[in-house]
């Protein structure tokens, strides 16, 4: 069976306290479904003073799913690791992975915007020694043993539930991450289809004398909307995915590589791209792919829009997507 994915960033540009928490309720009874229904996995994802509203807390959303939920795993890709307290990080992955019997999956990246270090007081230019210095303290803090951490005798606990660790992935496009991942014999998560990069990364394990695999976005990894009248759908709700294709387009400079990058300006251009599909569920069907990728509550879509998408994803296509 295809691997099916339901995704949620919680944006709503323009959000009242009020209709952003019955955003944040709409997608823990989203995901609650999905686990009813079979999904494989609900990935959330962080960032960081966004002026549309975008999650900036994945792993207390992704408690709220684990208390939801008995048997969807959710993958938070990616978190930016600099950002993060590493012994602080070590006790809420433990706590998270120990609450949903080892269904976190963790994609450490170091992000692209400046702007997020700088809220933060992070040194931009650090970001790589203090990634290093982040995956190696998780890896010896789950060990529950004591270690050195910056000149002084620290011990972690509890020790997480997934053994020998929670399931960490080494996120990014480049070189240097693919190294980092290799070094530390941890998997590696391309940010986008990077062939190149995956035997890079095997070459390196043979050299560092470790294991590892990776975890790569197919070549086509569109984001779904289900829709019984996909024109009607793209008239009336085009423009939450342009603003969340155009918010991306922002963010990201010409070396960053993406499953998820548009250069669409209109909705018309936008649809054509194929990066974001509006689809009828025999479309969905027909499109054939390892991976589905359910957007509900992209850009700020209604909540009642979204509830249609998943309702017609999960009532039509995914019962024929687990005959495959």
């Amino acid at each position: 069976m295809p691997v099916t994915v339901v995704r949620f960033n919680l944006v709503e540009p323009d959000a009242t306290p009020t209709s952003l928490s019955a955003r944040y309720q709409a997608a823990l009874e989203m995901a609650a479904y999905a686990d009813d229904r079979g999904m494989t996995t609900v990935q959330t994802e962080e960032h960081h003073g966004a002026a549309n509203n975008w999650l900036p807390s994945p792993f207390a959303f992704a408690g709220a799913v684990f208390g939801a939920t008995r048997r969807i795993a959710v993958t938070v890709s990616a978190i930016i690791g600099p950002l993060h307290d590493p012994l602080r990080l070590a006790e809420d992955i433990a706590v998270l992975d120990l609450l949903s019997g080892g269904r976190l999956v963790t994609v450490a990246g170091i992000g692209y915007r400046p702007e997020e270090y700088a809220l933060f007081d992070v040194e931009w230019k650090r970001r790589g020694k203090l990634q290093d210095e982040l995956l190696e303290t998780l890896l010896k803090a789950w060990t529950g043993e004591e270690f050195e951490y910056r000149g002084r005798t620290v011990r972690v606990t509890p020790r997480p539930f997934s053994d020998p660790h929670p399931l960490l992935l080494v996120g990014g496009s480049s070189k240097a991450a693919a190294r980092r991942a290799a070094r530390l014999g941890l998997p590696l998560f391309p940010s986008a289809h990077l062939p190149e990069l995956e035997a890079y990364y095997k070459e390196l394990l043979v050299e560092y004398g470790t294991e590892g695999w990776t975890m790569m976005p197919p070549a086509v990894t569109p984001l779904l909307h289900l829709a019984e009248d996909p024109d009607r759908a793209w008239a009336e709700h085009g423009e939450h995915f342009l603003h969340e294709a155009r918010t991306y387009a922002s963010w990201q400079s010409a070396d960053i590589r993406s499953a998820v990058k548009s250069g669409a300006t209109t909705v018309e251009e936008l649809r054509a791209e194929g990066v974001y599909r509006i689809v009828t569920p025999e479309e969905c069907l027909a499109q054939g792919l390892d991976h589905y990728v359910l957007h509900p509550l992209s850009g700020g879509m209604p909540v009642d829009e979204g509830w249609r998408s998943m309702h017609l994803f999960c009532e039509n296509v995914l019962p024929r997507l687990k005959g495959l």
